[in-house]
């Protein structure tokens, strides 16, 4: 006969429970009696199949670890179906249905008040927009559980039913996952949402706002923020202090400036706070709708400067024009798209690109000098593709600033306008540019820059601009990256315009090349001839005996200055075939680094302006 199978206790406790007695027949998994310790109760099962032979102890009785509790006789027993259910579940646990439905509060199905009064105006709701910008079940979502800090003054069940998240979803997610790959996919996004006490910035989002954003400092992840709606929520009553003039959230998020990639995204009404943050944004998209402010309403009566309306305020028309938006959309999908396109930037280089025929490049220069050229139309032959993003275009109109891509590598672009003031740089363009080469410096993007430009813009009016103090904006930017920086000189190349389109000077930068039909010169080649020969022309009493001297003196500087003699000087590094650009450019650029490479910030900052 088998010896009995005696059940030892695991550890020192309290019989809180027996729940078989001697002759009871017994199944291996079974539960026989239960220890308390520790305010934890130990389940015991028995171990094997059999007959309970004995039992020595009882409820209440203090054991040692070791001790033998019951004594079992094995053999096979009957296992009874109602056994077999009584391990599954009669019905759903109380704490997972209690989760469920506090989950279920969260979603936009359960407000569909608020979701049709967005569709109404023609928006889309804060969650919506975050599962259109990341990759599909990528999104963990950050402190889903929280409502307005208001208990003090409303029932909690109204808080969850209508301030869910507190007006903030944010967490971390995946972008372009199919194209870089998740560790180059990662972002943290968070999205301010307008149907919760109108995109104000309660107490506990703005703890949310913390912890994310601390987190994406953490894992180096860009930020994609959806800014819409306005400041301070004065309605929060369960937060001690006074102002909450002390809360970190505008430090923590400027302070990851430099160091990850910030999208700001806004549709509608972005005041006071909301615009504050979007303001720390790399770039910032905003729709047709959009009215951009560091005050709403309120703030502006309350400061006593009248009564205004909220689409008086920033519309989008003043906030492309004075450069606070970068790209213009009409609505929160393209929006979307766009951000989803300028991530990709910084993302990595793609395999998936098609691009233009090298020779229509020798065609996109008038052979007459003096005709105007559409810059874009170099810029789009030279770039894959569909792979162009314009920044700013309605801003400092006299430098076009381009995100791109050649043969799938990102690059950032520069051009001078020659259909704006001949390509004059003046003050805006020098802060376009300026602000865009820090851009593309801190996350490793090198940096292409067509040149054609008869230098800075001059004359009394100009300098009203503060002119002197932006033109050295650029030069200093240019001089302190340390990304590659690639000149071409499509035609003109004068002065210290030209100067600062290769980075301080034409020997300052990675390569200066330039197309055959490159002109140079310290000046304005006319207007260099009229000075130098001044008394030699003015020595010639017959008028077309003097413009003949003039225009021979014109030609023979142009020759002087001609892309051929300024490569025959060494001045400039080559003088190329159009068509040779790309390999050029992709001669230089190919061992660039990622910025995810580096553990820390490479520049203090991305400069706001």
């Amino acid at each position: 006969m088998a010896s009995n199978h005696d059940i030892a206790s695991p550890l020192l406790g309290t019989i809180f429970k027996v729940a078989v007695a001697v002759g009871d027949s017994v199944h291996a998994k079974q539960e026989i009696l239960i220890i308390e310790s520790m305010k934890m109760e130990h389940p015991v099962e028995a171990g094997v199949d059999g007959i309970v032979a004995s039992i020595a102890v009882a409820e209440g009785d203090t054991i040692a670890a070791g001790q033998v509790l019951v004594s079992i006789t094995p053999g096979a027993v009957a296992v009874h179906a109602s056994t077999e259910a009584s391990n599954q579940p009669a019905h759903e646990r109380d704490d997972l249905a209690r989760y469920r439905e506090r989950r279920r509060l969260t979603t936009d199905e359960a407000r569909p008040d608020a979701v049709a009064r967005r569709t109404a105006k023609g928006q889309r709701t804060a969650r919506a927009n975050i599962a259109d910008l990341v990759d599909e079940g990528s999104f963990v979502e950050y402190g889903s559980f929280a409502v307005a800090a208001q208990r003090q003054r409303r029932e909690l069940d109204d808080l969850i039913r209508n301030t869910p998240a507190d007006g903030l979803v944010g967490g971390i997610a995946t972008v372009n996952t199919a194209e870089f790959g998740e560790d180059a996919a990662r972002i943290a996004v968070a999205s301010y949402d307008y149907t919760v006490l109108a995109g104000t910035q309660g107490f506990l989002n703005h703890r949310k706002k913390d912890r994310l954003f601390t987190v994406a400092e953490q894992l180096r992840t860009p930020v994609v923020l959806f800014a819409e709606g306005g400041g301070g929520r004065p309605g929060d009553t369960d937060a001690a202090g006074v102002a909450g003039l002390d809360g970190p959230a505008f430090a923590l998020f400027a302070r990851l400036s430099g160091l990850v990639p910030l999208v700001g995204i806004t549709s509608g009404y972005c005041f006071a706070g909301n615009a504050a943050l979007l303001g720390c944004c790399d770039v910032v998209i905003a729709t047709e709708n959009s009215n951009i402010g560091m005050a709403g309403p309120a703030m502006i009566e309350g400061g006593g400067l009248g009564v205004v309306k909220p689409t008086d305020i920033g519309p989008i028309d003043v906030q492309t024009a004075n450069g606070v938006v970068d790209i213009r959309v009409a609505d929160e999908a393209a929006a979307v798209a766009a951000a989803k396109k300028y991530l990709g930037f910084f993302q990595g280089a793609t395999k998936n690109w098609t691009r233009h025929d090298d020779e229509i490049l020798r065609d996109l220069i008038p052979e007459q000098r003096t005709r105007v050229y559409d810059v874009r139309t170099v810029i789009n032959a030279l770039a894959d593709i569909d792979s162009a993003l314009e920044l700013r275009p309605s801003f400092g109109v006299g430098i076009l600033t381009t995100l791109l891509r050649i043969e799938g590598k990102p690059v950032g672009l520069i051009a001078n306008n020659p259909a704006h003031l001949g390509g004059a740089i003046d003050s805006d363009a020098s802060d376009k540019a300026s602000r865009f080469i820090q851009l593309c410096d801190a996350y490793d993007i090198p940096i292409v820059s067509l040149c054609d430009t008869p230098g800075f813009m001059v004359g009394p009016d100009a300098e009203h601009t503060a002119q002197v103090r932006h033109f050295g904006r650029l030069f200093v930017t240019a001089a302190s990256i340390t990304v590659p920086l690639i000149t071409i000189v499509l035609r003109k190349g004068y002065g210290l315009g030209a100067m600062a389109m290769a980075g301080g000077g034409f020997h300052s930068n990675a390569m200066t090349v330039s197309w055959p039909t490159g002109e140079f010169g310290g000046m304005g080649l006319e207007g260099a001839v009229r000075l130098g020969f001044s008394k030699e022309l003015a020595a010639i009493d017959d008028e077309q005996e003097r413009s003949e001297l003039e225009a021979k003196l014109i030609a023979r500087a142009y020759e002087h200055g001609s892309a051929l003699n300024m490569a025959s000087h060494v001045e400039i590094d080559d003088v190329i075939d159009p068509a040779e650009t790309r390999q050029r450019i992709l001669s230089i650029i190919g061992s660039t680094h990622s910025w995810r490479a580096r553990t820390g910030k490479k520049r203090p900052m991305v400069d706001a302006w």
